[in-house]
């Protein structure tokens, strides 16, 4: 008779390894730069001067202004995005939001 005995630690810690791998090789934000300038973010977006500009002055936007120029910082951009999606909202229901906003040990993990 064939038995075996499976190690619950290890099962997850091999999980979250291939979880994590996967999540590097296809994320977004690892094949952008980690800061835009305006041409590089007008490209990314495929916009103009005028929604460029629109959004860069908009109170609630991650702009940096203090090196000379607005540049826009990719993380925070995505954050941003995944805020402003009105897809989120109206789909992901109340747990996301939950999650989102660190009121889940889970998200946080």
């Amino acid at each position: 008779m064939l038995k075996f005995e499976i190690d619950n630690e290890l099962m997850q810690a091999m999980i979250n390894a291939a979880v994590d791998s996967a999540l590097e090789k296809h994320s977004l934000a690892s094949s952008l730069p980690p800061i835009f300038n305006r041409t590089q973010f007008m490209e990314l977006l495929d916009i103009g001067p005028t929604k460029a500009a629109e959004l860069l002055n908009r109170e609630d936007f991650p702009v940096i202004r203090e090196l000379g120029h607005p540049r826009v910082l990719t993380h925070l951009f995505l954050q941003w995005c995944e805020t402003y999606t009105d897809w989120i909202g109206k789909n992901a229901g109340p747990a996301y939001s939950e999650k989102r906003n660190g009121s889940s040990k889970i998200w946080r993990a």
